[in-house]
């Protein structure tokens, strides 16, 4: 159970601060794919794919006090800002998780938008399918997001790259 939970405080440490919980969502499953050795079950959900196991770890986190999660009203919608807390450091430094150097990354992730990384995310649940037979998948599944060929072959593009950084 704590080896779970140091393992995703690294994240926290080695991010400082993610906004969305979409976005928290997609790069560790991201990460996950790129063999970066995140444990969370995923599911395809609305947006994508989702794991309830890291929204319940998220949750005792903060009930811990190890990260805070502060509410953010925006025009329209609500989101929620994630950064580490020196308790959360303490935590750290008492049970350290074996982790790969995820600076990189991370940092190339949190530069793209919540929706490209549901994309992404989404290419990478089909993963097991011909390229482009994951495009028609993506645009069954994804409708509304009326994702363009453009996006889809950026998408293909960002994972090639990102993938060489585990």
């Amino acid at each position: 159970m704590l080896t779970d939970h140091a393992r995703l405080m690294q994240f926290f440490a080695a991010a400082s601060a993610v906004t969305g919980r979409k976005k928290l969502q997609k790069m560790i499953y991201i990460l996950q794919k790129c063999d970066v050795p995140f444990q969370e079950k995923y599911q395809f959900h609305f947006y994508g794919p989702y794991s309830e196991e890291l929204s319940l770890r998220v949750e005792e986190l903060c009930n811990l006090g190890f990260i805070t999660e502060e509410k953010q009203t925006k025009s329209s919608y609500v989101q929620y800002h994630y950064e580490m807390t020196e308790d959360g450091e303490a935590f750290l430094q008492q049970f350290p998780a074996s982790m790969p150097d995820m600076a990189e990354p991370i940092a190339q992730l949190k530069q793209q938008s919540s929706r490209f990384l549901e994309l992404v995310s989404t290419i990478l649940y089909f993963e097991g399918l011909p390229a482009d037979e994951v495009a028609g998948k993506v645009h069954a599944v994804k409708p509304k997001q009326n994702y363009t060929n453009d996006e889809i072959n950026e998408a293909f593009r960002f994972i090639r790259e990102i993938r060489p950084l585990q």
